[in-house]
């Protein structure tokens, strides 16, 4: 099976200073979509929305977005922008003495999916609801996560490979929360899978 190889455009290539802090919390639209636009990004219409609605979740928990980041978010909203399967929502619960459990909503052509699951960990609950919600039965192969930017409040890269229907499925997602960007992740990858007629 072909492997799939993600590449992140580096701001310092077009000439500017990586990690140089650009938005924030009070930034508007039109600032956003400015900087985008500096950035190399032509980002319009419903990407544009997308885009939009991930920064504002993004900046409340991080406070200061900087080129980093924005590269990561866009990158990411662009290639899941024709995704079937559109994560709307994750909730997690869990610590020493309590079980792990994950509830996903998943939006597909209109409608929308809930489950919630228990695993062995958050990541582990969260693909299995999942796998609930879309009536699925993968198995998640490889799991990496990397900080796109330094510090506690970093942007977060998780790369998964998921096996389903005898097949592996790359997938990738981005959040400040790795457990958030995983699920993104095994979602990009079902996603994937769906398009080469593994999943439905």
């Amino acid at each position: 099976m072909e492997r799939t190889t993600y590449e992140i455009m580096d701001a310092t290539s077009v000439g500017w200073e990586s990690n140089r802090i650009v938005l924030g919390k009070h930034s508007g639209r039109h600032a956003f979509a400015k900087t985008l636009a500096d950035l190399g990004f032509e980002v319009v219409g419903e990407d544009l929305n997308r885009a939009w609605a991930r920064f504002r979740e993004l900046v409340d928990r991080k406070i200061e977005m900087t080129e980093d980041d924005l590269v990561a978010l866009v990158s990411d909203e662009i290639a899941s922008s024709e995704d079937a399967y559109q994560l709307e929502s994750i909730h997690v619960a869990g610590g020493s003495h309590l079980s792990p459990t994950a509830t996903v909503r998943i939006r597909r052509n209109g409608e929308t999916y809930e489950e919630s699951a228990m695993g062995d960990g958050m990541i582990d609950a969260a693909c299995g609801a999942i796998q609930r919600a879309l009536g699925l039965e993968c198995r998640l192969v490889s799991f990496h996560v990397g900080a796109v930017t330094p510090g506690t409040d970093a942007v977060g890269e998780v790369t998964v490979q998921v096996e389903l229907a005898g097949d592996r499925f790359p997938g990738r997602g981005v959040s400040t929360d790795v457990v958030e960007g995983a699920a993104r992740a095994f979602l990009n990858a079902v996603n994937r899978a769906a398009r080469a007629g593994a999943a439905k």
